[in-house]
């Protein structure tokens, strides 16, 4: 069931979503390999880089009531509780902000010396 909830999700991908898997598929070159709509656990997270326990979620304006904050923080905890980081950034920092969101993403990975992102 999971499977086929994260094949779904694959194929309609946000704009967001869509964007900032672009940008993720370039870090590749440096070692990080990205799964998009991974399930793990009994949830399915947008990004994962299981290799550096590191998770993207990219959240939409469902995701600004106070249910559904209270629903993330407790999926986070969970998350990190597994060993995971958790990363959220909102659909307009990813249009907007690319180059600042992965430069969080980057040191979250421990680039610390690639620090450079260039959006091309």
């Amino acid at each position: 069931m999971a499977n086929e909830r994260a094949r779904h999700l694959r194929k309609h991908q946000t704009v967001a979503e869509t964007r900032l898997w672009k940008e993720l598929r370039k870090l590749r070159w440096q070692g990080y390999h990205f799964r998009k709509q991974a399930p793990i656990a009994i949830y399915i997270v947008d990004f994962a880089c299981l290799s550096q326990r590191v998770i993207i979620e990219v959240d939409g304006v469902q995701h600004s009531t106070s249910v559904a904050r209270a629903t993330d923080a407790a999926r986070d905890a969970d998350l990190s509780w597994r060993g995971f980081k958790v990363l959220r950034f909102r659909n307009d920092e990813v249009r907007d902000s690319m180059q600042g969101v992965m430069l969080e993403i980057l040191a979250a990975l421990g680039a610390v010396e690639k620090m450079e992102w260039n959006e091309e």
